[in-house]
């Protein structure tokens, strides 16, 4: 599941569709849901990531530009059988963009 802050710039400039987009033409099936504030207001537009029993990571600064960089890291992500990720470079700019990584 993929959650985006609707109350951040990008989530109030369309960051969910786009993403919603990118995801269906990439063939994937992450849901992508929205919320209100998650607390990431320091290093908006916020994005969650999760899945049962797998680390969860909190993403901020994000922008329709990290898109790509996204559905590498979703690929990453379905592919990791804890979530981890053993190697953070594929994901560009968005390694970067890190705010938290919370254990599953």
């Amino acid at each position: 599941m993929v959650t985006v802050c609707r109350s951040c710039p990008a989530g109030r400039a369309g960051l969910a569709d786009a993403l919603r987009a990118a995801i269906e033409t990439a063939g994937l099936a992450d849901a992508v849901g929205e919320t209100e504030c998650m607390s990431g207001c320091a290093r908006p537009s916020a994005v969650a990531v999760r899945a049962v029993g797998k680390t969860a990571y909190l993403f901020g600064d994000v922008t329709t530009a990290d898109i790509p960089n996204l559905i590498a890291f979703l690929r990453l992500y379905g592919a990791s059988p804890d979530g981890n990720l053993a190697d953070a470079r594929p994901l560009g700019s968005l390694r970067n963009k890190a705010l938290a990584r919370i254990p599953g």
